[in-house]
C-alpha cells in the first residue's frame, strides 16, 4: 500500500471520459486539445493522446511540455509574450494565439510564418464566479470590438473564444454561441478555424451530446471553419482521487479530524471559491469535519458524514481530485507534497513520482 498523501489517476476512470472526447471528435468534426492549465500530469498522456488531437497552453513552460510529451497538435496562448521567451514559444508550437492586438502586432514579424490567432472577448459567459469570469467589467482577456478586430483580419487565420465555465448546460452553451455568431458573424466568415475554449462539461452525465455535436458541425459548415475545443475539466473529471490518512482526532465542541494533507496546498481551489471536497459516500450517523495539517485555520476540507467512529491511521478518498490541482499544488508550510500513482487499466497501481526534501529544497533558494 503507497504511503500518503498521493494523487491516484483511475486509468479506466480516466478513459470513459476520453472516449466521450473521441465521439464528439468523430461525430462534430471538432478537435479536441487537452488544456495544460488544468491538468498537465504527463505520466498519463501516453493513453490520452491516442484520444485527443493534441494540447493548448497559457505560458512557455506549458506549450513546451505539451510539444515535448503530448505531440499532436500544439496551440500556444498567452495573456502575454515576453520579448525573450516567443522565439521558444514559436518553436514548440502549430498555432499562437495572442490575447490583444497589440501583442499580435508587436511580434508580427516574427511569427509571421506560424498561423495566428486572436482571443476575442464576447462580453457573455457561464462564470458564477467574478473570480474566473472572463467577461468581467474591465477584463484583460481579449479583444471584443468588432470593428477593430476587422482591421487586424490579414494578419490572423482563427478566432479563440473562451466564454465558458464549468457550463454543464447546453442550453447555456448554445445560447452563448448564438450570440457570438450574431455579433462576430462577418469576421466568422474570414478566418479559416476557431476556437471554442474549454468550460464545456460535455462529459458530465447525461450530457445531450448528439444535440452538442450537431451544433457544432453546423457552426462549422456554417462558416467553413475547423473548430476546435480546449477540455481541461471534461477530459479528467471523476478520474483522480486525493488519498489521505488521518492523523489525530480532536473535540473542540465539534468532532475534528486531521488528515496528512493540506487544501492550501494540494487542492488549492477549494479555498479559492470556498468549495468541499468530495467524500464518498459520506453518509452515516458520524459526523467530523475533515481538517488540513497546516497552519492555516481555514484549512478545511469539509464536513462529512462516516458509517462508523474514524480512528487514527484511517485512509479517507477525496473524489474528482485531478483539476487544477496537481498543477496548483506547492510547498506551504513544507508540508509533504503528495506522490504521484496511476492505477493502470490492468488494475494495478504504479508510483510515478514521489517528492522529497530535496525537492522542497529546490523549489526555493
Amino acid at each position: 500500500m503507497l504511503k500518503t498523501p498521493y494523487y491516484l489517476i483511475d486509468k479506466t476512470k480516466l478513459l470513459r471520459n476520453l472516449k466521450i472526447i473521441q465521439q464528439v471528435q468523430q461525430e462534430s468534426g471538432a478537435q479536441c486539445l487537452l488544456a495544460l492549465k488544468c491538468f498537465a500530469a504527463w505520466g498519463v498522456f501516453d493513453l490520452m493522446r491516442e484520444y485527443m488531437a493534441g494540447t493548448t497552453s497559457s505560458s512557455l513552460y506549458e506549450v513546451k511540455l505539451g510539444y515535448q510529451k503530448f505531440g499532436g497538435e500544439t496551440h500556444a496562448y498567452s495573456v502575454a509574450y515576453a520579448d525573450d521567451e516567443i522565439e521558444e514559444v514559436l518553436a514548440h508550437s502549430d498555432k499562437i494565439i495572442f490575447n490583444s492586438i497589440s501583442q499580435l502586432q508587436r511580434f508580427a514579424a516574427v511569427s509571421a510564418d506560424k498561423p495566428r490567432g486572436i482571443r476575442v472577448n464576447p462580453g457573455v459567459s457561464s462564470s458564477d464566479f467574478i473570480l474566473a469570469d472572463p467577461a468581467r467589467p474591465h477584463s484583460r482577456l481579449g479583444e471584443s470590438d468588432p470593428a477593430r478586430l476587422e482591421g487586424i483580419l490579414p494578419l490572423i487565420s482563427g478566432f479563440m473564444f473562451h466564454n465558458n465555465c464549468e457550463n454543464a448546460s447546453f442550453e447555456r452553451f448554445d445560447q452563448q454561441l448564438t450570440q457570438i455568431e450574431e455579433r462576430y458573424a462577418a469576421l466568422l466568415q474570414q478566418v479559416s478555424w476557431v476556437s471554442l475554449g474549454g468550460g464545456i462539461h460535455f462529459t458530465g452525465e447525461d450530457y445531450p451530446l448528439e444535440a452538442f455535436c450537431q451544433r457544432l458541425k453546423d457552426f462549422a459548415e456554417r462558416y467553413q471553419v475547423q473548430v476546435y475545443l480546449e477540455p481541461g475539466e471534461a477530459a479528467i473529471t471523476q478520474s483522480t482521487s486525493l488519498e489521505v490518512t488521518v492523523l489525530d482526532l480532536i473535540n473542540n465542541g465539534k468532532e475534528l479530524a486531521i488528515v496528512d494533507s493540506s487544501i492550501e496546498a494540494h487542492m488549492l481551489d477549494l479555498l479559492i471559491y470556498r468549495e468541499t471536497a468530495k467524500l464518498e459516500p459520506n453518509q452515516g450517523p458520524y459526523a467530523y469535519q475533515v481538517c488540513g495539517k497546516s497552519c492555516l485555520a481555514g484549512d478545511i476540507f469539509g464536513d462529512f458524514q462516516f458509517e462508523k467512529p474514524l480512528q487514527i491511521g484511517d485512509r479517507l478518498s477525496f473524489q474528482d481530485a485531478a483539476g487544477y490541482t496537481l498543477v496548483k499544488k506547492n510547498w506551504f508550510n513544507g508540508v509533504k507534497m503528495p506522490a504521484i500513482a496511476v492505477k493502470q487499466l490492468d488494475g494495478q497501481v504504479e508510483l510515478l513520482r514521489e517528492f522529497t526534501y530535496a525537492d522542497f529544497v529546490q523549489a526555493l533558494s
